[in-house]
């Protein structure tokens, strides 16, 4: 039987149950790789690609192969639509929206394919306006099942409308959909927009496609000088405005609080009226980011937790290392270890099978590890499992079109800064950081290592002083921006034992500079290599949350050829 490398299908080695992968028949062709686009079932060995509609069968071979270039399709839209039943219009009022609001944002009402009931039903079209034209249109049949026209593009509601309204000095209103949009224009409010998608499921691992549409949106979000998050108030809508102000920003956005028992503002419109949905909006608070919070200010995100739980961290790949440590956003590591040790190379490895299990994208700031193609081809023989270049023959080399398909996977998931010397302050690392935060939804930061950083110490501040500010400054960051952080910081020269010959293994104590490498961080690891044996020691030593790890040991094989680890034992 044939295997999925013959069809191009990468997958690594020892995958098992479902993985995610990029499409060997549209990726090539596409502008933007927003790999992976293929869903592999290991163990039926079968595929699909949500993309382009491939998929096929290890049996049976390739089933169906529309690998057309990815360009959006504008879907085809009959002014006669426009043309509302009375019933239709009935059912709008009784939602609060007049018959002149839906004239004016040109809601039709007609034949298309719905997958819900599986056949043509007759719907609600909400046609999506850009640029004067119709970009794409949500369909709503009776049974509220809704579906976008088919490879249209993925832009925000009423688009052209926001657009002529924008500027520094205006607020835009984002909801979850298109009814509360059209309620909220319907009391008075123009700039008003609906993402494409509604919310995600919390819990939702991958949600570079639910946030598609912010790639075409971003100049336009830029001229607003506020962003009211009117969304659901359940637990996929806290979901969504989080996910939306991470990206925006929170010093930007605002929330809303509903009345009881009201899950929406087109809620609160049918059973209290347009002056409680006006107050809903002039009620708004700013997005939580420091300072002094009322109970009111925290009730989303007590609600958020209370459903989903005091959150682990998410696994780091190494059952070893999963016992002690698993990864946050939200919170910041510090990393250390004796020069040689791998700090650098093993963040490489836990940042891939942070890619491979939870689809987290990174930027990482690492002078070090610079030109930036040394870097990522160091990445790349992670992702395959091969030598970039050619090897002392205990591993394969990796083929052209493995190479390329390294790189598909690590378009818009692993990103890197490169600045001159005058610019490698942290003020524009986290600049830098923050734009591949709304453009690339990145959750995953690394800074390595510290030394290399420019640091413009202010006359009369000690570097202890300094060292306590800066740390502070980061941590905020990554809680603000609901990322996670991990700062590799050398240790002070150790001495090497007398009668063994090696070195000490280092704390976050022995950091050059200050105490507060322990004191400020979350989490601080130490990476120790015996270099002989090709086994690294993973020393936890601080963990703040319990939920989080514990401190411990854990070790781990490691590869050269390919700067992989494994557990002990496994491959």
């Amino acid at each position: 039987m044939k295997t999925f490398a013959d069809f191009g299908i990468q997958v690594p080695a020892g995958a098992t149950g479902d993985v995610k992968t990029t499409c060997p028949q549209c990726s090539p062709s596409r502008k933007k790789s927003t790999a992976p686009c293929l869903s592999v079932n290991v163990e039926e060995g079968v595929w699909h690609c949500w993309h382009c509609e491939w998929s096929g069968s290890l049996k049976s071979g390739a089933e169906r192969a529309d690998a057309r270039p990815r360009k959006p399709v504008k879907p085809s839209w009959d002014p006669s639509r426009l043309s509302l039943p009375p019933k239709v219009v009935e059912y709008f009022q009784a939602r609060g929206i007049t018959p002149e609001v839906l004239t004016s944002n040109q809601v039709g009402y007609g034949p298309a394919w719905m997958p819900g009931p599986n056949a043509e039903v007759t719907c609600i079209q909400f046609p999506y306006l850009k640029s004067g034209e119709v970009a794409n249109v949500k369909y709503r049949d009776c049974h509220k099942n809704f579906r976008q026209a088919k490879d249209a593009e993925k832009c925000l509601y009423r688009f052209d409308e926001i657009e002529k309204r924008a500027c520094n000095d205006r607020t835009l209103i984002i909801t979850e959909g298109e009814m509360d949009a059209l309620a909220l224009v319907t009391v008075g409010y123009q700039a008003v927009t609906s993402v494409p998608d509604g919310a995600p499921s919390p819990g939702t691992k991958n949600y570079e496609k639910k946030f598609s549409f912010l790639e075409s949106a971003e100049d336009l979000l830029a001229k607003y000088g506020r962003v009211i998050l009117a969304v659901d108030n359940d637990a996929p809508g806290q979901t969504l405005e989080r996910e939306l102000a991470r990206r925006i920003g929170f010093e930007k956005c605002w929330r809303v609080t509903y009345p009881d028992e009201c899950k929406d503002i087109n809620e609160v419109l049918v059973k209290h009226g347009a002056d409680a949905a006006r107050l809903v909006i002039e009620e708004a608070r700013p997005m939580p980011i420091a300072g002094l919070y009322t109970a009111a200010d925290i009730k989303g995100d007590v609600e958020l937790l209370y459903a989903e739980g005091f959150r682990r961290g998410l696994s780091t790949g190494w059952p070893a290392v999963d016992e002690l440590y698993t990864v946050r956003t939200g919170e910041m590591t510090i990393i250390t270890g004796i020069p040689g040790s791998g700090k650098s190379n093993w963040l490489d490895a836990l940042a891939v099978n942070l890619f491979n299990l939870h689809s987290w994208s990174f930027c990482f700031c690492s002078p070090e590890n610079w030109p930036v193609q040394r870097h990522a081809a160091a990445i790349m023989e992670k992702i395959v499992g091969k030598s970039f270049a050619p090897s002392r023959g205990i591993v394969d080399r990796m083929r052209s079109d493995e190479m390329q398909f390294a790189l598909g996977q690590m378009d818009g998931y692993f990103n890197f800064i490169m600045l001159g010397d005058e610019e490698m302050n942290l003020d524009t690392i986290l600049t830098k950081v923050r734009a591949a935060i709304f453009r690339y939804g990145v959750k995953g930061v690394i800074l390595d290592p510290w030394n290399e950083l420019e640091h413009s110490r202010p006359a009369g501040l000690s570097e202890t002083e300094y060292i306590s500010q800066a740390l502070s400054k980061v941590r905020r960051f990554a809680r603000i921006n609901d990322v996670h952080v991990w700062i590799v910081a050398h240790p002070t020269k150790l001495q090497k034992d007398k009668e063994t010959g090696e070195y000490p293994v280092p704390t976050l104590y022995d950091i050059s500079g200050s105490a507060h490498w322990y004191n400020k961080a979350d989490n601080g690891i130490t990476v120790f290599r015996h270099m002989e044996a090709d086994l690294t020691d993973i020393y936890v030593g601080k963990i703040r949350f319990r939920e989080v790890g514990q401190r411990g040991k854990a070790t781990l094989a490691y590869c050269r050829e390919t700067g992989m680890y494994h557990e002990q034992g496994k491959s």
